[in-house]
């Protein structure tokens, strides 16, 4: 490892949460070693998470209540990686698949023959609880095969009612080709696994984030490096799931590596340079975890980028 390198690595792996930690031995070190699974509960972030919960798993009468909700906490704690056998986390995850579930009894309206879904819902949805433990309940599958049937012939999703069916959402996208990645690296389901793949090249053809007609970025917001990123479509989001789709060293996906790499900073890590939260005392979209704020050097943000980067084979990451 280079200099900037190895004092990023050393960063993470000194974090006050012991999850950072253990994604960094695993994804970056490549460590075999299993977490331990009771420091990884009494992390700071992960003990946030879980705070509140109430006997029905969920933490109010609103799943997706931003961004205290369960479907919420769900998706970090499965960005975590936190033990899905621990009975709270089992719970949470529990809950969230009832409710995406019995939300299908009211399919999306169709306008000019497309389907105007809320993907990414659903997509969060199917990625958490497919990471927390239930990638083999019956119901995952039937969430996993509705969002494949949304499709649209360009590879994405969309829910505005007026868009012309010529181009999909990316923040639509985004989160639902994660959700597929993750159902179909765990069941082997092949239709997850080319729906989220049609997702991918979709994010490709316009090279992360360009507009096809001028080469321009498509939104100035897209070149920022938020997380949470929740459903909003960022480069680095972009490029991790570019990523788990193989496909980030397809030379379409160059630019926005370059970006990535001119964010970074000279002590090697990368700041969170955008923020969808506010802290837990605000009156709107409350927060139960602080996740680093924008300007300041982030765990997950420099995680995922040396994750990215990595794999594109433009670092190089061991001891």
């Amino acid at each position: 490892m280079d200099e900037r390198t190895t004092s990023a690595v050393s960063w993470l792996l000194a974090a006050d949460e012991p999850a950072v930690a253990h994604l960094t031995r695993r994804d970056l070190l490549r460590e075999n070693a299993l977490p331990d699974p009771a420091a990884v509960l009494a992390g700071p972030w992960v003990t946030a998470l879980l705070a509140g919960q109430l006997a029905d798993g969920g933490f109010g009468a609103d799943p997706y209540r931003k961004w205290t909700g369960v479907h919420w906490r769900s998706v970090s704690l499965a960005e975590l990686s936190v033990p899905e056998d621990e009975p709270r986390v089992a719970a949470a995850a529990e809950h969230v698949l009832a409710w995406i579930v019995d939300s299908l009894r009211h399919p999306p309206r169709e306008v000019d023959g497309l389907p105007r879904s809320h993907a990414s819902i659903h997509g969060n949805a199917l990625g958490a609880c497919t990471r927390l433990g239930l990638a083999s309940d019956h119901r995952t599958e039937r969430l996993a095969e509705a969002i494949i049937s949304w499709q649209w012939p360009d590879g994405g999703w969309n829910c505005d009612h007026r868009a012309d069916g010529h181009r999909s959402s990316f923040h639509e996208s985004l989160r639902t080709a994660w959700g597929l990645q993750e159902y179909a690296a765990a069941t082997g389901h092949t239709g997850a696994r080319e729906a989220a793949a049609r997702a991918v090249e979709l994010f490709l053809q316009h090279r992360v984030f360009r507009r096809g007609g001028t080469g321009e970025p498509i939104n100035a917001r897209w070149l920022s490096t938020p997380y949470p990123s929740y459903w909003h479509y960022d480069v680095l989001t972009a490029l991790l799931v570019i990523t788990r789709g193989d496909r980030c060293t397809d030379p379409r996906a160059a630019d926005a590596l370059d970006v990535l790499e001119r964010k970074r900073r000279p002590d090697g890590r990368w700041n969170a340079q955008a923020q969808w939260w506010r802290a837990a005392d605000s009156r709107t979209t409350p927060e139960v975890v602080d996740w680093g704020s924008a300007g300041q050097p982030n765990l997950m943000v420099t995680l995922n980028a040396l994750r990215v980067l990595t794999a594109a084979g433009r670092l190089t990451v061991g001891r």
